[in-house]
């Protein structure tokens, strides 16, 4: 009964708390004391999970260490290891550390009992970099539209996403190899133990995320070991229609890095032992170190096949969903190195690339576009097709381009999108003017819509109409944001040879 009591106890004291003193909820490990601007209380570096250091090192999220007097919940907690990227508007100046398993919450403050919808965000990075503590993800202005909104940090490189035969040996029966994910799931249950105690409805929880974040959502949906974490699902410029490798060739890039670094056999003890910045090594987006690196792979437990095969099957029927895209998603490359893009998307194509050239036109038109098509803009039109066929789904092309970069951009690049959904456009840097803002907005509003009452559409938003794969249509979020037709002769000759490659 006590149990039952503390989420109402802790409601009461956030609720009861004077605008000018520090919020206090009880989750079930322990007390944390937050802090309030602009109506809305946040809550900070909340340790999710025990630190994955040692012998914890490549295993599975084990319980936090609870804790009794208020803990301080004003401050981010540890950013995971991994190679910043100088310049990245993500890129936070917090430590970085393997003690990294924090989760950060924005509520609107007074909370009503366990009632607001929860929106749980999976960021970006390609599962080798990013934090949930970046000043862009700061969550109040979604929260003060009444929900409770999440970020976490999960592991990411090699410390996320490894495999070794005497860990497969270790873990048994159990999840392998993709603790970074094991990581993200380990964030969705406690917020199914925790989110009432910050006012949010366990029943109703929105994961979204960008890029790895986005791939992270489409790969939850279709996850058993994710069943009933949340309802709903947003996935921004994700892919989805790769392959990842299988335990057993991750196993072999395992050994290769063990090697390398003088570890011999099966000794994980020694492998534990190495740092944690050799075991990092510099993985990034541009050093991707192949040879000793796997990356996220099928594990058979979390991870079962292929996304868009599992979402023809009806794996996540009673998922709502939005997915989509940016207009130009790698339109940032420089041209110097865009050609090895095309060449790669190209040899992917197979002999359906003749096909796809045809239907561009151009020469120019092709190099420029295949490799973000083939990327992001097919496969969020593939997956909307497949969860549309039994769940409400809607799909959308990002072009939004801020006022003062239209002379130097064609379209909206990767991860330009983020924050607008976070209405967050003034800390992304650069000359932001009105018309941007309302832009951004007008996307947050669209977000916050789905994540309470399962549809985009609200009042003074152009309507955004359902998808269907028979005359599918998706919102094109622009100057003039408006439905538009989804198909192109384009991204339909893709899917052509996409489709006759996996048969």
């Amino acid at each position: 009964m006590m149990r039952r009591l503390l989420p109402l106890l802790a409601i009461a004291l956030i609720a009861a708390a004077p605008a000018d003193e520090a919020p206090v909820a009880t989750t079930a490990s322990g007390p944390v004391r937050g802090t309030v601007a602009d109506g809305v209380a946040s809550f900070r570096g909340i340790p999710y999970a025990a630190p994955p250091v040692g012998p914890l090192r490549w295993h599975a999220p084990e319980p936090v260490q609870p804790w009794t007097a208020p803990r301080d919940a004003r401050g981010y907690g540890n950013d995971c290891m991994q190679a910043r990227f100088a310049g990245d508007i993500a890129n936070t100046t917090l430590p970085m550390s393997e003690d990294c398993l924090f989760l950060n919450v924005w509520t609107p403050k007074p909370a009503p009992a366990g009632k607001l919808a929860v929106m749980v965000y999976i960021h970006g990075g390609g599962f080798t970099g990013g934090t949930g503590s970046s000043a862009i993800l700061d969550g109040r202005r979604l929260a003060a539209r009444g929900v409770v909104v999440v970020t976490l940090n999960y592991r990411l490189g090699r410390l996320g996403f490894f495999a070794h035969p005497a860990l497969t040996r270790e873990v048994g029966a159990g999840a392998n190899g993709n603790w970074g994910l094991m990581d993200q799931i380990a964030a969705l249950k406690w917020v199914q133990r925790n989110i009432a105690a910050f006012g949010g409805d366990p029943a109703n929880v929105t994961i979204f995320g960008e890029s790895a974040g986005g791939e992270s959502v489409d790969r939850l949906m279709v996850s058993s070991a994710a069943k009933g974490l949340f309802v709903k699902a947003i996935a921004a410029s994700g892919g989805g229609r790769d392959t990842w490798p299988t335990v057993a060739a991750a196993e072999t890039k395992g050994i290769a890095f063990a090697t390398r670094e003088g570890v011999k056999g099966d000794d994980l003890a020694a492998l534990r032992a190495l740092p944690a910045e050799k075991v990092q090594g510099g993985i990034n987006l541009l050093k991707s170190d192949e040879e000793h690196y796997s990356g996220p792979m099928t594990d058979g437990q979390i991870v079962t096949g292929d996304v868009d095969t599992l979402l023809a099957a009806g794996k996540a029927k009673d998922i709502r969903y939005i997915v989509g895209s940016n207009s130009d998603e790698l339109g940032f490359i420089p041209a110097l190195f865009m050609g090895g893009f095309v060449k790669k998307t190209t040899e992917a194509l197979g002999v359906g690339a003749d096909a796809v050239r045809a239907a561009y036109g151009s020469p120019d038109l092709y190099k420029h576009n295949i490799p973000s098509d083939f990327t992001f803009n097919e496969p969020a039109l593939a997956l909307a097709s497949r969860q549309s066929a039994g769940t409400p789904t809607w799909l959308y092309r990002f072009g939004y381009v801020v006022e003062d970069k239209r002379k130097s951009l064609s379209g909206a690049s990767h991860a330009s999108d983020v924050p607008f959904q976070f209405d967050n456009l003034m800390l992304a840097g650069g000359k932001v003017t009105p018309t941007d803002m309302a832009a951004a907005k007008l996307v947050a509003d669209y977000w916050v819509n789905f994540a309470r009452t399962g549809d985009p559409n609200g009042p003074g938003l152009p309507a955004w109409p359902r998808f269907a794969a028979t005359d599918g249509q998706l919102l094109a979020i622009g100057t003039d944001t408006k439905a538009a037709p989804a198909g192109s002769p384009v991204l339909r000759a893709i899917a052509a040879a996409r489709d006759a490659g996996k048969k």
